[in-house]
């Protein structure tokens, strides 16, 4: 009974910890932010759980960035930026998905388009700077 509480207690703090960051973390990430509270989680309890909350919509994958999958907790549609120097995943508030080019994609397949992603990629405002500065 006591190994259970011990599970359910890492699970929350998983996806707590996604919930808290703006990071869009990647499963290292999470297990490195949580590894001093829960020195002994594991990064296969890490992938495990977060196999899971993509099972129940809780959060959704990003995809790979550099070869890593990331994270998001924010499960409603909305636009990224990735930095294709340093990594960083960004969201862009303020900007909205073009419902017209849904509508556009359903017309032209004659499917029914259920999501939409949409990543811009460039170089982050931190690397542009290093690099012209």
């Amino acid at each position: 009974m006591e190994a259970a509480a011990k599970q359910f207690k890492k699970r929350n703090a998983i996806l707590t910890c996604l919930r808290q960051t703006a990071l869009h973390p990647s499963a290292e990430m999470v297990h490195e932010m949580l590894h001093e509270e829960y020195p002994d989680i594991s990064l296969a309890t890490v992938y495990r759980n977060l196999s899971h909350f993509k099972r129940q919509g809780l959060i959704r994958s990003l995809g790979t960035v550099n070869g890593v999958e990331r994270f998001d907790a924010v499960t409603e549609p909305h636009v990224h930026f990735v930095c294709t120097h340093c990594g960083a995943v960004l969201d862009m508030p303020g900007l909205e998905l073009p419902q017209a080019l849904c509508c556009n994609a359903e017309q032209h397949s004659g499917c029914r388009v259920e999501g939409c992603q949409l990543t811009f990629t460039g170089l982050c405002g931190s690397c542009l700077c290093s690099k012209t500065c």
